[in-house]
């Protein structure tokens, strides 16, 4: 005789059980994987409007990825830049939704702006621009405001961007307080790369303003990053070196007595 079969639990009996697997899954995407941020204000404009929801990819600098020129990113207030804007306290609902990922936080003091330079870089803009970056003009027509200059009011530079950092600017440039305004603080206005949370890769909302968030051409003109090829081509000059001598030596030791290498080292001459 076979034993009879335990009814199935009831959906109701499930449902608090469901809902724990989900909010566990929404934290961890929210901790490693994408998160949602809220665009507070118009430094970003026309690329991104104020209420914009953007989704952020948080996974990439787990592997060591580094924020790259022309990328729209989200970090840290560095230190003393939000100081003079309030901080909105959120309601107990905004607080569990946006803990677990499903509400952008109101708590965090989070900025958002385009990476123009990183380490190793020099940035400048005087009078009314372009914006140059290891003497490279920028392009920056796809991205900048309407009506605005690439300097902005703020002309700067040149500045040479420490290694592990990265100078950072709004899209509007006569509304971002962003690097150029806060040289007199720690980092001379640059920003850690530990402070970055991750790239803003998509607007999610409104649904009217879907679209993606790519790295502008003009970040990947030839010769933008020649600085930086010129350190791996000197090293490679450097590790050559001793192999050299060492295969000269060794050439020096198989010659006949009475054999000697010219001043040129080039071709062995007699004595």
């Amino acid at each position: 005789m076979t034993k009879d079969k335990k009814p199935p639990r009831s959906f109701w009996k499930e449902l608090p059980l469901l809902i724990l697997i989900a909010l566990a899954l929404a934290l961890v995407i929210k901790t490693f994987l994408v998160q949602a941020f809220s665009i507070p204000s118009d430094s970003m404009q026309n690329t991104l409007q104020r209420g914009d929801r953007v989704l952020v990819d948080k996974l990439t600098p787990w592997f060591g990825g580094k924020p790259e020129r022309g990328e729209v990113v989200v970090f840290h207030d560095p230190g003393g830049w939000l100081n003079e804007v309030p901080t909105p306290t959120p309601n107990p609902v905004q607080k569990v939704l946006s803990w677990i990922g499903l509400m952008p936080s109101a708590e965090e003091k989070d900025l958002i702006k385009r990476v123009i330079a990183v380490g190793g870089d020099t940035v400048e803009c005087k009078g009314t621009g372009p914006v140059k970056v290891n003497g490279k003009a920028l392009q920056e027509d796809a991205y900048l405001f309407a009506g605005n200059t690439p300097c902005g009011d703020k002309p700067f530079g040149p500045i040479k961007v420490p290694e592990g950092r990265i100078w950072v600017m709004g899209d509007h440039r006569q509304d971002s307080l962003d690097s150029r305004y806060h040289q007199d603080l720690k980092g001379n206005g640059t920003v850690s790369e530990d402070e970055v949370v991750g790239r803003a890769f998509t607007i999610a909302w409104p649904v009217n303003r879907w679209s993606l968030l790519p790295v502008p051409d003009t970040f990947d003109q030839p010769g933008l990053s020649q600085a930086m090829a010129a350190a791996p081509a000197a090293l490679g000059v450097a590790s050559a070196v001793p192999i050299v001598l060492w295969r000269r030596r060794r050439v020096l030791a198989k010659l006949p007595a009475n054999v000697a290498v010219g001043a040129t080292g080039k071709e062995p001459r007699e004595r």
